[in-house]
């Protein structure tokens, strides 16, 4: 049995913390089965990022017109496009895999791991011990329990991303944010898309706001069924049958394709982590503490895994964490402050803090500012007649709260208040810094200006 100082369970996250300990001198072991770089670089917002901006160049051409351009789009490369993500992500992954492979103080099993007692793990063909255990394996998506399903050749987002030849319809069972973003990608490319949701409305952890107005949009481009629940999959020649029921009505969904985006597992059942004394909860995520500890000695996780929260940015400020309690041993709690969130689809979608029904849940006399893109000089440019910004301040004293935002470039403006949030400002720093005019960032002023106290 080897022993090391420190055992490293997936090559995601985790990687920040195996290469600063090994750069330290520590003896660290490196588990992981699939390529380097995790679920982020492999298959999830890397590569789904580069896909997408094709599916946003292409949803531009289409709306040309607007701004006095005739323009169309004469043909999908298709296979071009899922090409380049992988070979961007493919080499990326082989580089980092070479680089832990020289390194002299990190040792790589490329195997699947199981727990067989506490820091103890079976890896392939041998055994290996560490003084310290980080667990860092994250998620795979999560497959309902439909009738006929397993039977079928469905797809999840993992090969999603990888499809050489493009469907010419699709239905997806789920109505979070990796189906939003895959609908976007495919539907923008000429896809026609079917979404079976069985909530109300899409991206329901969303402010409630958000999640209508998005479900609009999204039913106005695509076939959208919510309050539906899939209850039987099949399979006719090439086409998928899906028999989707509802309150009122139930219905059959042809296409030729079929994604499920139906959340995430974590990947603590195959590690079978029980049996290294790591307890789990309800929903198979490992319990931690506010130092990232599990319930066994000298064992942390981070990122997807834990369960705190499912992003890749919040799995690198774990790393940190982790690495300081763990490596360092200086035992500082996480700091999830103004942990903020991005949706990739069209339109985008951003958030902050608390929603509205947090608020309301949590009896916080707040006020609320709203602006919509439309109103200002570059929503007018931009013709985003839909896109709005609604921010959250305490009545008392004026902190921010939280704040949600649609529309073009969500991702990038939320970062305003982001920054606010995190250094305790009051929104007054918000409406009192000169912003450039007309640029899209005072639709977040005005927001804050628009709120009445």
């Amino acid at each position: 049995m080897q022993s090391f100082d420190l055992i490293v369970i997936g090559a995601g996250s985790g990687l920040n913390v195996s290469s600063a300990a090994a750069d330290m001198g520590m003896k660290v072991a490196v588990v992981e089965k699939g390529p380097m770089g995790g679920t982020c670089l492999n298959r999830g917002c890397i590569p789904s990022k580069i896909i997408i901006h094709s599916a946003d160049v292409a949803e531009t051409i289409k709306k040309s017109n607007l701004f006095g351009i005739n323009a169309r789009i004469s043909s999908i490369d298709f296979k071009k496009i899922t090409g380049r993500a992988s070979s961007i992500v493919d080499k990326d992954a082989k580089e980092i895999e070479q680089g832990i492979r020289e390194d002299k103080n990190t040792t790589l099993f490329k195997v699947e791991a199981k727990f067989i007692a506490e820091r103890t793990l079976k890896v392939g063909k041998e055994t290996i011990k560490g003084n310290k255990v980080v667990i860092a394996a994250g998620t795979r998506p999560s497959i309902p329990p439909i009738e006929g399903l397993n039977e079928v050749d469905y797809i999840t987002s993992d090969e999603a991303l990888r499809l050489k030849k493009q469907p010419k319809t699709m239905t997806i069972l789920g109505g979070g944010y990796i189906a939003a973003e895959l609908a976007h990608f495919y539907g923008a490319l000429g896809t026609k898309i079917n979404i079976i949701q069985r909530r109300e409305f899409l991206i329901p952890e969303e402010d409630e706001e958000i999640s209508r107005k998005f479900t609009e949009i999204f039913g106005k481009k695509y076939n959208i069924l919510t309050g539906y629940n899939a209850t039987r999959v099949s399979k006719k020649g090439k086409n998928f049958i899906v028999v989707a029921e509802g309150k009122k009505s139930n219905k059959k969904i042809i296409s030729d394709a079929l994604l499920v985006a139906a959340g995430r597992t974590p990947n603590t059942d195959i590690l079978d982590v029980k049996k290294g004394d790591v307890d789990i909860d309800e929903k198979g995520f490992i319990k931690t503490n506010d130092y990232l500890e599990t319930t066994a000695k000298n064992t942390w996780a981070l990122g997807d895994i834990a369960g705190k929260y499912l992003f890749k940015h919040s799995a690198n400020l774990e790393a940190q964490y982790v690495y300081n309690n763990a490596v360092l041993k200086q035992k500082i709690k996480v700091d999830y402050t103004a942990m903020p969130h991005a949706i990739f689809s069209s339109p985008q979608i951003a958030g902050v803090g608390l929603r509205e029904q947090d608020l309301k849940q949590k009896k916080i006399d707040y006020a609320v500012g709203r602006y919509n893109y439309i109103d200002s000089g570059m929503g007018i440019a931009l013709q985003d007649k839909d896109g709005f910004v609604k921010i959250f301040a305490d009545k008392k004293t004026k902190k921010i709260l939280g704040c949600h935002i649609i529309g073009t470039d969500a991702s990038t403006l939320i970062h305003e208040v982001i920054v606010a949030m995190k250094a305790g400002l009051k929104v007054d720093a918000l409406s009192d810094a000169v912003h450039v005019h007309p640029a899209l960032s005072e639709v977040v002023q005005r927001a804050v200006r628009d709120i009445e106290w």
